[in-house]
């Protein structure tokens, strides 16, 4: 089944997020990954259409002139310095979504998703999408624990509205 969560656990979630909970559950028989071993991108490719459809911009391939680029540093004249590639990208540059595969805990990616989505300019909310199935482990669960911790301790503050975690 699909799970999601969205951190902060005291907001709800926004309509805008609530459309790309629609998007996974759609295709949810198709990425459901207790029956599928797809790849990140084969994820994406499933859930390209329903995205676009949600206004969303989606990475089309691994080449440079394929991926998201989200400004992060401004240097002189207002020329982006610095930026990070994002999986999809709203309309109004506020919400990025990240999906992983099988790199989501063991690599520690969703680190560094979000400390990525925390560096973007304008960006306001962060969607990781994580397999409820890797080689027999929890990926959702593992994560949601992570997060929950972080936000319960209220030690680290993110400059994020909300994470929305989605386990496929």
């Amino acid at each position: 089944m699909l799970r999601y969560q969205f951190f902060p656990r005291s907001i709800a979630v926004t309509q805008n997020i609530a459309e790309i909970i629609q998007c996974f559950q759609r295709n949810f028989e198709r990425i459901n990954s207790e029956e599928n071993n797809y790849s990140s991108n084969e994820v994406l490719e499933i859930l390209r259409t329903d995205l676009s459809d949600t206004n969303f911009t989606v990475e089309t391939g691994k080449k440079d002139e394929n991926k998201i680029k989200v400004p992060v540093l401004f240097g002189l004249n207002n020329k982006i310095d610095k930026s990070f590639n994002a999986d999809a990208l709203s309309a109004d540059g506020k919400i990025v979504i990240e999906v992983e595969a099988g790199r989501a805990v063991d690599n520690n990616q969703f680190l560094k998703d979000i400390f990525q989505a925390s560096m973007m300019f304008g960006v306001e909310y962060l969607v990781i999408a994580v397999r409820n199935d890797y080689r027999g482990g929890d990926d959702f669960q593992k994560i949601y624990t992570f997060l929950e911790t972080m936000y319960i301790s209220n030690r680290i503050t993110l400059p994020l509205n909300g994470i929305l975690l989605i386990g496929y």
